[in-house]
C-alpha cells in the first residue's frame, strides 16, 4: 500500500516540477521576446526620438561626453587630416560650379581651426544584418581659417575669406558589410544627412565683397552647390577599411520621377497692382543643373502649367520631391509665394498619384496658417528594372515597332549597325496617339445659381491643345444633375493634352460659370479606362462623376 502511495505522490511531484519548470521557461522567454524588442524599438530611433525621450536637462548622455572628449583630444590630427580632405574633394567641385565671370575659384588656405565640433546626438539604425549604420548630430561654431584665391577674367585677383561659419547638421556613418575579420566591417561610408544650420560670411581680406556687385551671391551659392554635389545624402563616400569590392554602396541612379506640374491655384497674390505672375521650381537635389523651372504665367492667381519634368532618383526611402512657387518680379529678385514636398517613399512605383499640396512659407519650420495657395503634381514613380509588364509611357522605348527596336539593338542583344546607332541616338520625343473616350456621369451638390435655390447645370468638354469642345445637355431645376452622357476626342498628344470639364448654370439671357475639374492624361493612358470623382474648382461645394477611356495608336517624331 505504501508504495502506491510513495508512487502516486512521486508522479504528483514530478508533474507539478514539470508544470513549474515549463512556466518558468515561459516566463523567460517572454521577457527575452519582450527585451528584444525594446532594444529593436530603440535601435530604430532617430536623433529626433531620442530628444522627445530624453528632456534637454539629460542630454547630452555620457556617451557623448565620452565622444565629445575623445574627439577633442584628437582634434589637432582630425583637423590636418579633414582639411586635406576637404580641399581635395571639393576644389573639383568648386571649378566645376564656378561662375562664368570667374577664372579661378581655389583654396589658398584652408585649416578648420582649434575648436573641436561637438556631438549632440546619436542614434543607431537597423540595416537588415548586413551592417551598422550610425547618426550623429553634430554642432560646430569654429574658428577655421579659409581663404579663397578668386580670379576674375578681367585679371582681378580676390583672396575672399570665409568668416563667422557655424553649422548644425546630422551626418550618417555606414560600417558595411560585416565581416569576421577584424575590425568585423569591410568598408565605412560617410555623410552628411541633414543640413539644419550652415551660416557663413564672405570678406575680402583688406577690401568689401560688396562693392563687386554680385560676386559674394555668386561664391556662396558655388559654396552651397559644392557642398552639396560632394557631401549631402544621397552622396556618400566610400573609404575601404578591408581590401575587397564596394562598388554596391557608391552611389548611383536606381529610377526616374517623372512629375507633370499641372496647375496652382489661390496663391497669395504679391504685387500691389495687378496679379503675381508665377513660375514654379522642382528639384530631388538641389543642384543648378538638376532644378527644373517652369514658365512664367502673367497675371494669374490659379495658373495651369501642364509641363512635364523628369529626375533621377538614387535613394527613394530617403528623398523628396521639392516644390517652390515663385512671383516672377522682372528685372528684381523673385519674391517666394510658397513651397511643398513630397517623401518619394510615399509614391508607389509604377502608380500616378495624383496630388494637391498645400503652400508653407518654409519646409522646415511649419508654425505658419496662412492660407498660400495649392498646388497640384502628378507623379509617377518609376525604378530600374522594374517587373510586373509596367512600362513608362514617358521612356522614348515606349510601344516601339519591331523595326525600331531591331535597330536599336541585335539579335543577341547588342548594338545595332552604325546606321542604327544614328538613329536611336537622337533624341526621340514620344507622342501618342489615340481617342479618349469620356463619359460625363453625375455631379452632386452643384451650389445653388437661381433665386429658387436650384441651378440648371450642363458641362462644356475641351481639350486644352486642340481646343475641341463639347457639352452636355442642360438638367433644369436641380443640384444632383445626372447626364450618362459620352464623348470622342481624337487626341494627338495625349501626353502633353489636357481635358477640361467646367460646369455653367444655364439661364434664359446668358450662363453663369459655376466651376471646373482639369484632368491630364497620363493615367488613363496607363490604366486604359478608370471611372472617378473630383471636386469642382472655384466652386464653394460640389463633384463630378465621370468615366475616362483610352484606345491607343502611339507614334514617334525625331526632334
Amino acid at each position: 500500500m505504501s508504495f502506491f502511495v510513495g508512487l502516486v505522490i512521486g508522479i504528483t511531484v514530478g508533474i507539478g516540477l514539470i508544470v513549474a519548470f515549463v512556466h518558468s521557461e515561459n516566463t523567460r522567454s517572454k521577457c527575452r521576446s519582450e527585451l528584444a524588442t525594446t532594444i529593436a524599438a530603440f535601435a530604430r530611433m532617430t536623433v529626433e526620438d531620442s530628444r522627445k525621450i530624453l528632456p534637454a536637462e539629460f542630454y547630452p548622455s555620457w556617451v557623448l561626453t565620452w565622444l565629445n572628449l575623445q574627439l577633442t583630444k584628437i582634434w589637432p590630427f582630425v583637423n590636418e587630416a579633414a582639411s586635406e580632405l576637404i580641399r581635395t574633394s571639393v576644389e573639383p567641385v568648386l571649378e566645376q560650379y564656378r561662375p562664368v565671370f570667374l577664372s579661378s575659384l581655389k583654396f589658398s588656405k584652408l585649416t578648420l581651426g582649434t575648436v573641436a565640433p561637438q556631438f549632440t546626438g546619436v542614434s543607431i539604425i537597423e540595416d537588415g544584418g548586413e551592417g551598422v549604420t550610425m547618426e550623429l548630430e553634430l554642432q560646430w561654431d569654429g574658428n577655421p581659417s579659409i581663404i579663397l584665391a578668386v580670379k576674375t577674367r578681367l585679371g582681378l585677383a580676390l583672396p575672399v575669406q570665409v568668416k563667422n561659419v557655424g553649422f548644425t547638421g546630422v551626418f550618417r556613418l555606414i560600417f558595411r558589410p560585416l565581416v569576421d575579420e577584424f575590425p568585423c566591417f569591410g568598408a565605412v561610408c560617410y555623410s552628411l544627412r541633414e543640413k539644419k544650420k550652415m551660416d557663413f560670411m564672405l570678406k575680402v581680406v583688406g577690401g568689401d565683397i560688396s562693392s563687386i556687385p554680385g560676386i559674394n551671391d555668386a561664391i556662396e551659392e558655388t559654396i552651397r552647390d559644392a557642398i552639396e554635389d560632394t557631401l549631402t545624402w544621397p552622396v556618400r563616400k566610400v573609404v575601404p577599411i578591408i581590401p575587397g569590392d564596394y562598388s554596391d554602396l557608391e552611389l548611383k541612379p536606381v529610377g526616374t520621377l517623372e512629375v507633370k506640374l499641372v496647375q496652382a491655384k489661390e496663391l497669395t497674390n504679391k504685387d500691389i497692382i495687378g496679379k503675381s505672375d508665377p513660375y514654379a521650381v522642382l528639384y530631388v537635389r538641389p543642384l543648378r543643373d538638376r532644378m527644373k523651372t517652369s514658365k512664367t504665367i502673367n497675371n494669374q492667381l490659379n495658373p495651369v502649367w501642364n509641363e512635364h519634368f523628369e529626375f533621377i532618383v538614387e535613394d527613394p526611402s530617403t528623398q523628396h520631391l521639392v516644390v517652390k512657387v515663385f512671383d516672377d518680379e522682372g528685372i528684381q529678385a523673385s519674391e517666394l509665394i510658397g513651397c511643398a514636398q513630397v517623401r518619394l517613399k510615399d509614391i508607389e512605383p509604377g502608380k500616378v498619384k495624383d496630388v494637391w499640396l498645400k503652400l508653407v512659407k518654409d519646409l522646415e519650420v511649419q508654425r505658419d496658417n496662412k492660407n498660400r495657395g495649392q498646388v497640384h503634381l502628378e507623379l509617377l514613380y518609376c525604378p530600374f528594372g522594374m517587373e510586373n509588364g509596367f512600362t513608362n509611357p514617358f521612356a522614348p522605348n515606349f510601344s516601339m515597332t519591331s523595326l525600331e527596336k531591331a535597330l536599336k539593338s541585335g539579335a543577341d542583344g547588342s548594338e545595332a549597325t552604325d546606321l542604327g546607332k544614328s538613329t536611336t541616338q537622337k533624341r526621340r520625343e514620344v507622342i501618342v496617339r489615340g481617342v479618349l473616350s469620356v463619359t460625363v456621369i453625375s455631379a452632386e451638390d452643384v451650389p445653388a445659381t437661381d433665386l429658387m435655390g436650384k441651378s440648371d447645370p450642363y458641362v462644356v468638354l475641351q481639350m486644352k491643345k486642340t481646343e475641341t469642345r463639347n457639352k452636355t445637355r442642360v438638367v433644369n431645376d436641380s443640384l444632383n444633375p445626372v447626364w450618362n452622357q459620352t464623348f470622342d476626342f481624337v487626341v494627338e498628344d495625349g501626353l502633353h493634352d489636357m481635358l477640361v470639364l467646367e460646369v455653367w448654370d444655364h439661364d434664359t439671357f446668358g450662363k453663369d460659370y459655376i466651376g471646373r475639374c482639369i484632368l491630364t492624361l497620363t493615367r488613363v493612358i496607363l490604366e486604359g479606362e478608370y471611372k472617378d470623382s473630383l471636386p469642382l474648382d472655384g466652386a464653394k461645394s460640389g463633384k463630378l462623376n465621370f468615366h475616362l477611356k483610352w484606345m491607343p495608336q502611339p507614334i514617334y517624331r525625331d526632334s
